[in-house]
């Protein structure tokens, strides 16, 4: 016997996985600008802060890979972080067409500044540690399994 059809809208999304991860994402979105707002950061932004604080031989191709964003919607983050003095852009001396990135001292002074950001975070998301370890692990694994995925299908 088939199951009964959804009789509303959410009935029928709410089995959807895809629906659930869309809600989060948006969720996560606006809880990000919130805590982000007095620092006038993005949530890409605040992304590309966190990877420049912990690796200093970044180029913008390793950035762009690491967050996964092409060059026409990582050069204009990348503008505006250095425009306001908190990223510096450097070509290689080993290959001028390699641009490397790094935190001004601004950068840093900022970078230092948000690290409640991510306390601040989980607090709002209500998950215990365990809960929070659980759904880190889970998404890391789906994203694998959907990349390698997606990888078979192109050979």
């Amino acid at each position: 016997m088939a199951p009964a059809a959804p009789t509303s809208a959410a009935e029928a999304l709410d089995p959807m996985l895809c629906f659930a991860v869309y809600s989060v994402e948006r969720r996560f979105g606006q809880l990000y600008r919130e805590l982000l707002a007095p620092w006038k950061l993005s949530y890409t932004q605040y992304l590309a802060l966190i990877a420049l604080s912990n690796d200093d031989k970044l180029t913008v191709g390793g950035l762009g890979e690491l967050l996964g964003l092409d060059s026409g919607t990582l050069s204009p983050l990348l503008k505006r972080l250095e425009s306001r003095g908190l990223v510096a852009r450097t070509r290689a001396a080993h290959d001028e067409r390699v641009v490397q990135l790094g935190l001004t001292d601004a950068g840093r002074d900022l970078y230092a500044e948000l690290d409640d950001v991510p306390r601040c975070f989980g607090d709002r998301t209500g998950l215990s540690h365990e809960e929070y370890v659980q759904l880190l692990a889970l998404a890391k694994t789906l994203s694998a399994r959907m990349t390698t995925h997606k990888e078979k299908e192109t050979d």
